[in-house]
């Protein structure tokens, strides 16, 4: 589904936003987590176009972020992440989102609009 619409029906707001088109770009997949390590060792690596969402907001999910080859990261639970770390992302071409919701309420948002779980199957 395009981001577009995900975006909005999290209400989330634009955080980075690397390119416009960016909103147009098909997604298939999620992972939730807080655990970074969850994410390194989960998220199967076939599964393009995932969407991370996390509620820990500093360098860290960046980082997870790039090694995986996810750019589009959504914040729960209102966080932001601090200026030095938006610069990183933007740097990074990671397209960053924040939504008021709650993990659990994101995550079924993704869910009810199609979206499918990126964890291997292993």
């Amino acid at each position: 589904m395009d981001l577009r619409p995900l975006i909005q029906e999290l209400n989330a707001e634009t955080l980075i936003l690397g390119h416009p088109r960016v909103l147009d770009r098909d997604y298939t997949c999620v992972f939730a987590a807080d655990l970074m390590s969850d994410a390194l060792a989960m998220v199967n690596s076939d599964c393009k176009k995932t969407l991370l969402v996390t509620g820990l907001q500093n360098a860290q999910s960046l980082r997870t972020a790039e090694m995986l080859d996810i750019d589009t990261i959504i914040y729960v639970r209102g966080k932001h992440p601090v200026q030095e770390d938006l610069k990183m992302a933007a740097e990074m071409e990671i397209n960053v989102f924040c939504t008021s919701k709650t993990m659990y309420e994101t995550c079924g948002i993704l869910f009810k609009l199609g979206l499918v779980s990126a964890v291997n199957d292993d």
